[in-house]
């Protein structure tokens, strides 16, 4: 029997054998392939599902897109919100924007709760490294900012659109001035290719340790400046000028993927990547729409392309939500091409990802979403019905208030087979295009969604009234730019034309001051870098037509001086007026601080006693 018994060494081998295989054939990766895999998510802005030539579209060429999306598994029924930080909020936290605090784009409801676990915290949490690179857009002063939110490196521009009242004036997406990590800092290049490059150099330095990458261009959303020689092929094929920029600005986008994929290639780790491409809400410039009798769109596309969907951003009909999700994991066994044509949304994301990299959160995360593992092997035994929402809250052009969630404005109940669209559904297996309004053979249906959209709203409304108002805490940023953009209770002046043009609003901002003393608030109607003073009449540009998009009015908009003779500023019970001299670029004020939520409010007067608030204020500690 002793004969019979292997030597330690043949036990040694023996059980690293069947230890590397049982490992291959649990988790159907080669051996090689790390235990969890990095992530890149890219995320680009106003790019609609149609936009891409892997899904039709006749008149763009994408060709590194279409190579990923030869190699992923998409995700084709994939739906985020209609508008920008909505998607950006649910696609960071796992839950409904509205739940998380962001339903507008501005006027501060657009900023991600403050006690929100985001996927960035989740990353960092679990040892990757994080980075952040292009648009944020859910706040832009602590605590909001990628920094605050689990990211250790970002380089972002401000606000949501290049050029909009917080950004840095006169950025115009070339040679620019961002944000690294909070800190002002000028770089050469055009925008998309700055993310890219920033994405591909982070990469390179963390490539020894897992990371989490979130890639997410400004583009391809107006001012439509683009470099020309992106556009030209379109102009030279007879695409009217706009469509023609808007077309540019993807091709840039896509030779960025190509770049981007090469480099991982490069520094082998294309195995070892879980490479993530969406689109953020429906398309803008791809698809013109048509007219009804009464002069209003309709939602159906007159020309262009939108792959036969109704609808673009800033609608509910499928064309504003139904957005690109490609997912590409060589090493993971998610390379092979295959449709997964399941509702699925942004927030199934972070759950996926909590799976796939066997992520420890670091609090506790009622998900919204579900992971789509099992969807994306292929290896789902059972997929339960679900029943999703998507609203648009967007109120462009109006008056904001407080921003308040209107109930019954603008949305669409989803489930696999149906959309209930307000009062109209749409059966999605005979009429995809959304042209039949089948609700009054089918009032079982509607009475069945309907009360789940009230539901689902007495759920995700509670609590909308609080705010989510900038902490004042100089620890943690020492001087805090409060723009017109975060505004509650007025029109919004929220990019840079509107405050050359002098639109004339108020509002106020809300702040919640961790520790009371004194502090200095100082008004200015130019931002601090042009540092003119307040009279001044100050232009944006030059502009050159192989770079800009000249057709828009930027070019007709004439700078309005303001003859400004008092200053009002106005916190809690403090109420103070002084005297503007036509030179001053400021005014400062030295005000006690109370600790805890407050509004502040600016006025600037003119002789005939008309006012502005001030566009910009500047709070730091005294």
């Amino acid at each position: 029997m002793k004969d019979d018994i292997p030597t330690p060494r043949c036990i040694t081998l023996l059980t690293g054998i069947l230890t590397a295989l049982f490992g291959v054939l649990l988790s159907g990766c080669p051996a090689h392939t790390q235990q969890r895999p990095n992530v890149i998510v890219v995320i680009t802005d106003d790019q609609g599902y149609g936009d891409l030539s892997c899904h039709g579209n006749p008149f763009i060429r994408t060709p590194h897109l279409d190579a990923l999306h030869g190699e992923s598994v998409r995700l084709t029924n994939f739906h985020v919100d209609p508008t920008c930080s909505p998607t950006r909020a649910a696609l960071m936290t796992g839950r409904y924007s509205t739940r998380v605090g962001v339903w507008l784009t501005y006027a501060g409801r657009h900023h991600l709760r403050k006690d929100e676990v985001t996927l960035a915290d989740a990353f960092r949490h679990n040892g990757y490294d994080t980075g952040m690179f292009g648009k944020w857009h859910l706040g832009d002063n602590y605590p909001f900012r990628p920094q605050d939110r689990g990211f250790e490196e970002s380089l972002i521009h401000g606000g949501g659109v290049v050029g909009e009242t917080p950004d840095f004036w006169g950025n115009d997406y070339y040679d620019d001035t961002y944000l690294r990590n909070g800190e002002l800092e000028k770089v050469e290049g055009y925008c998309t290719d700055v993310w890219f490059e920033e994405a591909a150099k982070f990469i390179e330095r963390k490539r020894k340790n897992p990371f989490f990458v979130y890639l997410a261009t400004n583009t391809p959303h107006g001012p439509l400046n683009t470099p020309i020689e992106d556009a030209r092929p379109y102009l030279e094929a007879g695409i009217p000028r706009a469509r023609a920029l808007y077309y540019g600005m993807i091709a840039r986008i896509d030779r960025g993927m190509g770049r981007l994929r090469a480099k991982l290639e490069e520094l082998d780790l294309a195995e070892d990547t879980l490479v993530i491409f969406m689109t953020d809400n429906g398309t803008t410039g791809g698809a013109g729409l048509e007219l009804d009798g009464q002069g209003n769109r309709n939602g159906f596309t007159a020309n262009g392309y939108n792959a036969g969907m109704r609808g673009r951003k800033g609608t509910v009909y499928e064309g504003g939500h139904r957005a690109a999700g490609f997912l590409s994991w060589p090493g993971g066994n998610l390379a092979h091409g295959r449709d997964v044509d399941t509702l699925t949304a942004h927030f199934d994301l972070f759950p996926t990802l909590v799976e796939v990299c066997n992520l420890k959160l670091p609090g506790k995360v009622a998900f919204d979403g579900k992971s789509l593992y099992a969807l994306l092997k292929g290896t789902e035994s059972q997929w339960d019905e679900r029943t999703l929402l998507v609203h648009h809250q967007g109120r462009f052009g109006e008056r904001v208030d407080d921003g308040p969630l209107i109930k019954g404005k603008d949305y669409a109940v989803m489930t696999q087979d149906w959309r209930l669209v307000g009062k109209e559904l749409y059966d999605m297996r005979k009429d995809p295009g959304q042209r039949i309004d089948v609700a009054s053979e089918n009032p079982n249906v509607v009475e069945r969604l309907a009360r789940r959209y009230e539901v689902w709203w007495d759920d995700v409304s509670k609590g909308w009234e609080a705010y989510a108002p900038f902490v004042v805490d100089t620890s943690k940023q020492e001087e805090y730019t409060l723009s017109a953009q975060n505004w509650h209770g007025d029109y919004i002046p929220y990019n840079q034309h509107h405050v050359r043009a002098g639109m004339k609003a108020n509002g106020y901002w809300v702040v919640d001051v961790v520790r009371p003393g004194s502090y200095e608030i100082e008004l200015r109607r130019w931002p601090i870098e042009v540092n003119a003073p307040m009279n001044a009449a100050v232009e944006l540009g030059p502009y050159s037509p192989d770079k800009h998009d000249v057709d828009r009015n930027m070019l007709t908009v004439e700078t309005m001086p303001l003859r400004f003779v008092k200053a009002r500023l106005k916190v809690g019970d403090y109420d103070q007026t002084l005297g503007i001299d036509p030179r001053q670029t400021h005014i400062t004020f030295n005000v006690y601080l109370e600790q805890g939520e407050q509004k502040i409010q600016s006025w600037l007067e003119t002789e005939m006693g008309e006012t502005w608030g001030a566009y910009y204020v500047y709070l730091r500690k005294s």
